[in-house]
This record gives structure tokens, sequence and C-alpha cells, in this order.
């Protein structure tokens, strides 16, 4: 933890903690696009070491963030991200930063040399994250590979 209250750590996929957070972040999806947010299979198995973590971050004790990764392909060296999400009344503060990083290092970790990720045209805030954080485009790869508003970025670690 540091001295902002913020603490991030690994939970199940499965875990009801998770599943709340996951819901709000396809809900707000679901806001934006339509549908069901994102309709990407994905399975809590997907999220378990050594293929994948998930976590989730809390502020003062609440749980006000999360991401996960999953292998990617067939090498090994590829981590995907998936359902990174900051409640709105966090925002601004630093969670998805500090989520991303410790996915990154967790992925690193796991021996991954490469993150990549989806997200759409309409995820201004997420683009500017990604970017910041030295996200390029690549070329699409995934559920939403056909879709006009898909945005596919990636980055060694």
């Amino acid at each position: 933890m540091n001295g902002d209250g913020l603490q991030v750590r690994r939970v199940r996929y499965d875990a009801m903690v998770a599943q709340a957070l996951v819901a709000a972040a396809l809900a707000e999806l679901g806001e934006r696009y339509g549908g069901d947010g994102d309709e990407t299979p994905v399975s809590p198995a997907d999220f378990e070491p050594p293929a994948g973590a998930f976590l989730v971050a809390y502020l003062s004790g609440d749980a006000v963030g999360c991401g996960g990764w999953r292998s990617h392909g067939d090498g090994g060296a590829v981590a995907e991200l998936k359902r990174m999400y900051t409640a709105p009344a966090a925002r601004g503060r630093g969670v998805a930063r500090r989520v991303l990083a410790a996915l990154e290092d967790s992925a690193r970790g796991s021996g991954r040399t490469r993150m990549i990720l989806e997200c759409g045209s309409r995820q201004p805030e997420a683009i500017r994250l990604y970017t910041a954080r030295g996200y390029q485009p690549i070329e699409h790869f995934g559920f939403y590979r056909d879709e006009p508003d898909v945005i596919s970025l990636g980055r060694d670690l």
C-alpha cells in the first residue's frame, strides 16, 4: 500500500468483488457501444497463474478498479489485457495507471514479453492511458478485429 491508500491485489476472476467490478465495466461499455458491452469469450481459468492474473484495486478498503491479463497465442510470450475498469468515483486518482503497471509487472514476471489489447474509439480516456504508457497501434487480432470502432494496441514489456 502507498501513502495514497491505494492497494492492488490479485484475486480470482470469479470472486464476488471481481465480478461486481466486471459487471460495472460491461455496463459502461454497453452504454458506450450498445449490447452487452464486451462479448469477447473469457473464462475464469484464463486469469489463473501462470497463464494469467486478475487484479483488483482498493482505495481505503473499497474496491475501485480492476484489470486482468491472459495468455495470447501459442508461443507463451504474449499477454492480452482484459477488463480494465475504474469506478467513476475513483477516476483521476491514478488507479488505472497503477493497475496497468501491476498487470504489466505480473505478466513480465510470468515470462511474457509483450502486452496487447483491444479497445474502442469511444474510450478516449483508455486510449490516452495506453498511449501514454507506450502502447502503439498493432494489427487487429481479437474478437472485434473486424469492427469499425476497434483499436488494437501493443507494447513490449
